[in-house]
C-alpha cells in the first residue's frame, strides 16, 4: 500500500490566527519603541519564522533589533495565551477533513512557522493532536520556503514526494513544496490571495473543504 502524507500549515490553513498575531506584533513593536506595522503587512509576513518576518516589518540591517522583536512577539504571544486570550478558532470544516483523511489511512503532518510550544497548545486545543503524526516548526529549521520542514516529514513517515501534498495559504508554503518535490496545494481561506499561490508553484487552489477534499482524492 502506498503511503500517503498530506502536510498542513497551521496558520491561515488548519486555523484562523491572524487577529492573534497582529496583537503580539503590535505589542512587540511598541516594546521596542516602534510604531506597529499595519496588519496588511503582518499578515504578509505570517509563516515565515520570527526573525525573516522581523527583518521585512522592519528592513534595516540591524539584525539585533530583528532578534529582540521576535522575542518581543513570543513573549507577547505566550503572555496572551496565559492570558486566556489567544482565540486560533479552526477554520469551518477542517477538524471533520482531518479526521476523514486519518480514517482513510493518509499520514498527517504539519509544517509551520509556529514555535513547537505554539503548534503543540494549538492542536490539543482543538483535540486534533492525536491525527498528526509528524511534526516541524521554525523552531527546528530554516524559514519557508526552504525545504527542511517537508524533507523532515518526509524522513519521518517514509513517504515518497510523489505521494506527498503540502497543503497551505501562503506563497511561502507553495514555495517550499515546490523545493521539495512535493504537490503544492493551495487555499483561499487564508492570507495570500489565489493567482499569487498559483504564480508561486500551486497546482491547484481550493475554494472550500470539500474541493480539499476531491483534490487530495485524486492522489489516491
Amino acid at each position: 500500500m502506498t503511503l500517503r502524507l498530506a502536510i498542513f500549515d497551521c496558520d491561515g490553513t488548519l486555523v484562523d490566527s491572524q487577529s492573534d498575531i497582529g496583537a503580539a506584533m503590535d505589542t512587540a513593536f511598541v516594546a521596542a519603541g516602534l510604531a506597529p506595522p499595519p496588519r496588511a503587512a503582518t499578515r504578509r509576513v505570517v509563516g515565515l519564522s520570527l526573525p525573516e518576518a522581523m527583518r521585512r516589518l522592519a528592513p534595516t540591517d540591524d539584525t539585533a533589533l530583528h532578534a529582540e522583536l521576535a522575542q518581543l512577539y513570543k513573549d507577547a504571544f505566550r503572555s496572551r495565551r496565559e492570558a486566556g486570550q489567544v482565540g486560533e478558532p479552526l477554520y469551518a470544516g477542517i477538524a471533520a477533513l482531518i479526521e476523514e483523511l486519518a480514517a482513510d489511512g493518509w499520514l498527517l503532518g504539519v509544517a509551520t512557522g509556529k514555535s513547537d510550544r505554539g503548534l503543540a497548545h494549538c492542536l490539543a486545543t482543538h483535540g486534533l493532536s492525536g491525527h498528526f503524526v509528524t511534526l516541524h516548526t521554525a523552531d527546528r529549521h530554516p524559514s519557508k520556503p526552504h525545504p527542511s520542514m517537508i524533507e523532515a516529514c518526509l524522513a519521518d513517515t517514509g513517504a515518497a514526494p510523489a505521494a506527498t501534498a503540502m497543503i497551505g495559504d501562503t506563497t511561502y508554503d507553495m514555495a517550499m513544496a515546490v523545493n521539495a518535490g512535493v504537490r503544492a496545494l493551495g487555499v483561499d481561506w487564508g492570507y495570500h490571495p489565489p493567482h499569487e499561490l498559483i504564480e508561486a508553484g500551486a497546482e491547484a487552489v481550493a475554494t472550500s473543504m470539500t474541493e480539499l477534499r476531491t483534490l487530495l482524492r485524486g492522489m489516491e
